[in-house]
């Protein structure tokens, strides 16, 4: 069956919060911390420390989670680059492209990319 824009990608109904471990697991592959990959999120997605676990406790959907982010950061659109063979640039599903976005932030995040440049600054 050919997928059209329509279709609903199975990230989209897959819980934030049984991603969330593994973005923590990748920074700290790398030497990272939990705390650098919450602050990327924060930065991301205008959610307070606060905000941020309750759509974890809450058992968010990606869909949910990013539609109930207070507010994306206007930089986000400075995020380019390759994830998952993907320009994140080049993704056309608004929703999509955010959560590429995320991918690509703790991507540069765990190959050591100083946290100034993750976030644009």
């Amino acid at each position: 069956m050919a997928a059209t824009q329509t279709t609903t990608h199975r990230i989209f109904t897959m819980a934030f919060a049984k991603v969330y471990p593994m973005y923590v697991q990748k920074a700290q592959r790398k030497g990272r911390t939990k705390e650098e990959v919450d602050e990327i999120i924060r930065w991301l997605t205008g959610y307070d420390q606060a905000g941020l676990e309750r759509q974890i406790e809450q058992g968010n959907d990606f869909e949910t989670f990013f539609a109930h982010a207070p507010a994306m950061n206007p930089n986000s659109s400075l995020i380019t680059g390759v994830v998952c063979g993907v320009r994140v640039e080049a993704v056309e599903d608004p929703l999509m492209q955010k959560i590429r976005y995320l991918d690509k932030l703790v991507d540069e995040l765990a190959k050591g990319r100083k946290m100034e440049k993750v976030l644009r600054q």
